[in-house]
Formats: structure tokens, C-alpha cells, sequence
């Protein structure tokens, strides 16, 4: 870690990237100055929008990653760009055993993520992925109510992240990638059902192109066994049409031996156990910077931001540590081989 003229509480954090997502980060981040955190530079290739972010969030601006990185002493980088530059960019942070986060999905390909993890791994640098959705206020008090036993071990799950939410419009690249629904949303909830019933032994996939704009797969219906013995079923699409869309929320169904739980649109969250059953509304107020219906990942992005913040204070891995989140990206590697030659194929090791 970079020395720093901060206190020992304080973390002085570094963002590269202030893009469609980014400014979620950046609100994130000034949100958590009361529990230490500093925003002491932001970055963007693209001249106007460094500056203007630095505007915004009084810190100073760079357009070249190298530079801030060598001028400004920082506790923690957090790389907020396109995943196809996410290899390089870690690799300075690296070099500069400077602790990153690194947003989802981590790389492209497999190959990628495994050096980004293998070359911090290296320097002896903290590595971990913004891998947010176990992280929103609703799927925290999911698995708060799996770990207390309330329903017993979970032996049976449906996770879905359905809408027609129009996700293009925001980020138009979508249209022209090789590989869509599943890197970019399935791979959320794919770390969902491993937050909930554990690794995974084999996952069988199949994909569809329901929009005839869109060059690769917009759908995805993906059947999990657990090394438990669960089983899963993990569905994402971008082509959802329902006059109750529940964007950008998470739906779910639990069961376990002693009971269930399900939650429902407006993050509201019905658990069975023992012939009871309660009803609870697990969402929070709005933030002073959130809006509908983008709260639910803004706040989990807040929520994330700080879990990263309380981890590299206290000098231990991240839960989603890049070493983790490889065995959610295998997950991911998988679906996509199942689809192609529809059979069941195990997740890399």
C-alpha cells in the first residue's frame, strides 16, 4: 500500500473511470467520507469527463491512469471502466502493491482474470471485484435469515433477474457484444445462488436471442447442482415484457427443510418456517443521491464501496476477493460451454 500523509483511519481512494456507472462509485465514496473514506483522485481517458467529475466531487482530475497513480498517494484504486481494460489497468495498481477494486464482470475471458488475480497474487497486492448484487440491502437479509437456519439448509432455489427495462439506451455497446446477458447480469446472480447454497458441481445452460438487434445472447436459463446436493435454477433476461417490471430489483424463492423464503417486488421479503409465516420490507429510505428505480443498485454499490473500504482498513480479504470471484466467473464459463454444446459441464477449478 502507498504511504499517504492521511491519518490511519482515513483510506485514500483513487477511481479510474467516470463513465454511465461510475457516478454511483463517486456518490458512493463521498457517502463514506464520515467512515474514512477520501476521494483523493479521479481519472478518465476522456478529458471532459475527468474534469467534470473532479468538478463535481472536488478532486483532482487526471485523463492518464500512469500519472495519477505516480502523483497521488493512495490507500485503495477503484477501477470503474470497461471490462476490456480492466487487465492493464490492474496491472499498474499492481506493480504499485496499491489495494484495487476492480468492477464486474473482471475481464472478458477466463485467461484474463485469472492473470489479473495471478499478477497481484505476485506483488503481494489486495485484490477484489465490485461484484454488488450480494452486497444490496435485500439479499443481505436473504442470507442473514439462510444463516440463522430458519428454513434449514437451503436445498432448492429460483433466482431471477427478469425486465425490459431498456438497458441499451444507457450503455449502446450492448448491442455489438460477443457475449451479453450472462456476463454482464447472469454473472450476478449466478454469485447470488453461490452466496446462498455454496459452489457449484455442474450447471447446465440454455440461451436465446429474443432481439434480433442484439448480436449475442439477450436470455438465459441456467440449472445448477450445488456441491450440497441444491439445486438452483438461475434465470436472467433483457427481454422480460410485464406491466409489473420489477427493474433493477433481484426475485427469489428458498426453500429448505424447515420453511422458505421469497421475495418479492418492492424488495419485500415472506419467510416460512414451522407452519409461520411473516411478512418483512426488507428495503431502505432513499439516499440523499438515489432515485427509482436505481436505488436498489445504487445502494448496493454504496454498500459494496463500504465493505471494500472496512476490508482494506483492517487488512483482510474482500468477500468477493479476486480469488472468489473467479469461482463466480467459472460459473459463467460454463454456461456459456453448456449452451454451446447443451450438455452439463463442471466449472473450472
Amino acid at each position: 500500500m502507498t504511504k499517504s500523509a492521511s491519518s490511519p483511519s482515513s483510506v485514500r481512494v483513487g477511481l479510474i473511470g467516470c463513465g454511465f456507472y461510475a457516478l454511483n462509485h463517486l456518490n458512493s465514496w463521498r457517502d463514506l467520507a464520515s467512515d474514512g473514506a477520501i476521494l483523493a483522485a479521479v481519472c478518465d481517458r476522456d478529458e471532459a469527463k475527468a474534469r467534470a467529475a473532479g468538478e463535481k466531487f472536488s478532486a483532482p482530475w487526471f485523463s492518464d491512469a500512469r500519472k495519477m497513480l505516480d502523483s497521488v498517494p493512495l490507500d485503495l484504486v477503484d477501477i470503474t471502466t470497461r471490462m476490456d481494460t480492466h487487465r492493464e489497468l490492474a496491472a499498474l495498481t499492481a506493480e504499485r502493491r496499491i489495494p484495487t477494486v476492480v468492477q464486474k464482470p473482471f475481464a472478458p475471458e477466463w485467461a484474463d482474470c485469472v492473470a489479473i488475480v495471478e499478477n497481484a497474487k505476485a506483488h503481494g497486492a489486495w485484490l477484489a471485484v465490485h461484484e454488488n448484487f450480494r452486497f444490496g440491502s435485500a439479499m443481505m437479509r436473504v442470507n442473514e435469515v439462510i444463516k440463522a437456519g430458519t428454513i434449514g439448509e437451503p436445498s432448492w432455489a429460483r433466482i431471477c433477474f427478469r425486465t425490459g427495462y431498456d438497458v441499451y439506451k444507457g450503455q449502446p455497446y450492448f448491442y455489438n457484444e460477443e457475449r451479453l446477458a450472462i456476463l454482464d447480469v447472469g454473472i450476478h446472480v449466478l454469485d447470488l445462488a453461490r452466496v446462498f447454497l455454496g459452489d457449484v458441481e455442474r450447471v447446465y445452460c440454455e440461451t436465446q436471442r429474443r432481439n434480433p438487434k442484439v448480436r449475442a445472447e439477450d436470455t438465459a436459463t441456467m440449472t445448477l447442482r450445488h456441491l450440497s446436493g441444491a439445486v438452483s435454477v438461475v434465470e436472467c433476461t433483457y427481454e422480460a415484457r410485464r406491466s409489473d417490471d420489477a427493474f433493477p430489483e433481484t426475485l427469489l424463492e428458498i426453500e429448505g427443510p424447515l420453511g422458505s423464503i421469497v421475495m418479492k417486488k418492492g424488495e419485500v421479503m415472506t419467510v416460512t418456517t414451522q407452519g409461520l409465516t411473516f411478512d418483512d420490507r426488507v428495503g431502505t429510505p432513499l439516499l440523499s443521491w438515489t432515485t427509482r428505480p436505481w436505488h436498489v443498485s445504487q445502494e448496493a454499490a454504496r454498500n459494496t464501496c463500504k465493505h471494500m473500504l472496512h476490508a482494506v482498513r483492517a487488512g483482510v480479504p474482500a468477500e468477493t476477493s479476486g480469488e472468489d470471484n473467479l469461482k463466480t466467473y467459472a460459473l459463467v464459463e460454463a454456461a456459456y460451454e453448456s449452451a454451446r454444446t447443451h450438455a452439463s459441464v463442471r466449472p473450472k477449478a
